[in-house]
């Protein structure tokens, strides 16, 4: 998994600099959106500190955690 940014243009997000292959599923946080989701700041400080991991490729790959989550049923 990887973090992009992108821009909506014309009701579409559109990726700069990243090609991603047809059918890639992806989720997308809006910063001003009509329902928001509030962090509080403990919640902001730690997903800003996790996306920081994933830029400087610390932590495990997609592959460990599937398989960490399958012994747990």
């Amino acid at each position: 998994m990887r973090v992009v940014f992108g821009t909506v243009v014309d009701g579409k997000v559109v990726v700069e600099g990243v090609s991603l292959p047809e059918g890639t599923a992806v989720a997308v946080f809006a910063r001003e959106a009509a329902s928001t989701i509030t962090l509080s700041p403990a919640d902001e400080a730690e997903l800003a500190e996790a996306l920081d991991e994933a830029d400087r490729n610390e932590g495990i790959s997609a592959e460990e955690l599937f398989a960490r989550l399958q012994r747990y049923g």
